[in-house]
């Protein structure tokens, strides 16, 4: 379990994720992405910690000596956020999961693949993207495994640039995220995170359960001292989640 304390007066943690910059094109991603610059500027005197909660691309893979073109504004405010001692913790989602080492090696920001334990300020997270947990979606958990082996990664790797890169564009254009639409519906019982945050409630108190990939702002009771909060995105909804120490609330940036 990894450990955030004593955090200052006046300080808070911030949790966001599912930017997914570089959807539906050039044009309304840069568009977000400056907003979305804004509001890390805005938290920025009050952050004792940030955490990106997975799928800030649509896209993204690192070859060895290239990385997707964009997204420079993001890249310089996260550098400036570091330099300034504040630290930023990633989590990669369905539509980054091609991260590697560029981002610890040159911006000094760790990237988690799994979700992890916090304990923060005495509470209990457990904090990831929420992709491939709780029951059902058999086919993407099998494609999520094929996408994350080692053959899959090298194989695409040997793909110049300009096909690889201009290919996952194409296909982003059709992604859920890219028609702009608020789609996905409350399921209810049926949700199944919430189904996975129940079932490890019963093996192990969180306080908090924090994910995104649901496209959803949701804050539920899991328990009588347990509750799952999913982080919306910003496309349609510009949300995010803050913890002062003692209480987490969701919030909009507008």
């Amino acid at each position: 379990m990894l450990i955030i304390d004593n955090i200052p007066q006046g300080k808070k943690i911030f949790f966001a994720s599912d930017f997914h910059l570089g959807a539906p094109n050039a044009t309304e991603s840069l568009s977000r992405e400056k907003k979305i610059v804004q509001w890390l500027s805005s938290i920025q005197p009050q952050a004792h910690a940030i955490f990106l909660v997975g799928d800030i691309f649509d896209f993204w893979f690192e070859y060895k000596h290239a990385i997707p073109k964009g997204f420079i504004r993001i890249q310089g405010k996260l550098a400036e956020i570091r330099d300034a001692g504040i630290p930023v913790v990633f989590f990669t989602g369905n539509h980054d999961m091609w991260m590697f080492d560029y981002f610890t090696k040159e911006l000094g920001i760790p990237v988690f693949r799994k979700p992890l334990e916090y304990k923060i300020q005495n509470k209990s997270f457990l904090i990831g993207h929420g992709d491939g947990l709780g029951p059902g979606d058999h086919t993407y958990k099998f494609l999520k495994k094929f996408f994350s082996s080692k053959v899959c990664q090298w194989l695409f790797g040997w793909l110049h640039p300009n096909i690889g890169i201009g290919f996952a564009n194409f296909c982003s254009k059709n992604s859920r995220i890219s028609q702009k639409k608020k789609e996905d519906k409350f399921l209810g019982d049926d949700e199944w995170l919430y189904i996975y945050c129940k079932e490890k409630e019963k093996e192990k108190h969180h306080d908090y359960y924090i994910f995104g990939h649901r496209h959803l702002p949701l804050d539920l009771k899991v328990g009588d001292h347990s509750r799952y909060i999913n982080l919306g995105e910003w496309v349609n909804y510009y949300s995010y989640a803050v913890f002062d120490g003692g209480k987490l609330e969701l919030k909009t940036f507008e």
